[in-house]
């Protein structure tokens, strides 16, 4: 279904870098503070990412890419800025501590919109829309979440997966784990007996054949692009016209395909 997976699943043992992917060119870029954008560093868009979470972003070949990176890169490149790339820990990212304290300007990582992160996070607008699903073996007796009774369930701590764990399987017994790596990581080694988590990164898991998606969740999510909560109201109206042209333009489509197109 994805057509990159193998690179996306080669990509989970990458370590954490920081890279700088060139975006449009820069002769405008120093009239983004005048315009109000405020950013971390003149002339570039720093963007937070919890990373490797493939197909949204991953390291492959010494660059960072991914459905979220492939999107960042062209919004950096239309507003004529340099892409700077900061791997950090999601829960840091959604809460938004890191965007608070002036770390980046943008979050990157498969954020799902909640009211709960509204409190604390300006988001752009809606450019995905995601199922929660649930991983096992692929010799599991477990065929849906009814069946996780008693059981080690595996969720990405801070998640939306998590809640939705927390609240349609009550006796699970939840492992909380800081990112997708460590979840796989430890459903191989049989630490845990299923994995619920968005469903892209899960289908990711079943390429060689080890694993299976039981169940899908529809859960009505949609990602957002992440900013500070207070004073970033030029950079989500930047950010929001870029994506709108990314769209009319047929490029936002390509790269949707490019990860997503059975």
């Amino acid at each position: 279904m994805l057509s990159k997976k193998t690179a996306m699943l080669a990509a989970m043992a990458a370590g954490a870098l920081a890279l700088s992917a060139c975006g449009g060119g820069s002769d405008d870029a120093g009239s983004a503070e005048d315009n109000g954008l405020n950013l971390v560093s003149e002339g570039s868009l720093t963007v937070c990412s919890d990373i490797p979470y493939p197909p949204f972003e991953f390291e492959e070949n010494g660059e960072y890419t991914g459905f979220d990176m492939d999107l960042m890169r062209e919004i950096a490149s239309g507003m004529d800025l340099e892409l700077a790339v900061q791997d950090v820990d999601f829960n840091g990212l959604q809460s938004g501590a890191v965007l608070a304290a002036g770390q980046c300007d943008i979050g990157a990582s498969a954020v799902t919109i909640t009211e709960e992160r509204q409190a604390n996070l300006a988001f752009s607008d809606p450019y995905y829309d995601s199922l929660q699903s649930l991983l096992v073996p692929t010799d599991s007796d477990i065929a849906s979440i009814d069946d996780l009774a008693g059981k080690q369930v595996g969720v990405q701590q801070g998640t939306t997966g998590e809640t939705y764990a927390q609240e349609n399987a009550p006796e699970a017994e939840l492992v909380q784990f800081p990112s997708d790596a460590e979840m796989y990581a430890a459903i191989q080694a049989g630490n845990v007996d299923a994995l619920l988590q968005d469903l892209p990164v899960n289908i990711g898991h079943t390429e060689d054949g080890a694993f299976t998606i039981a169940e899908e969740f529809k859960t009505d999510e949609q990602y957002g692009f992440i900013m500070a909560k207070d004073g970033s109201e030029a950079l989500v109206a930047a950010v929001n016209e870029q994506l709108a042209a990314l769209r009319d333009n047929g490029t936002y489509q390509e790269i949707y395909d490019s990860y997503f197109a059975e």
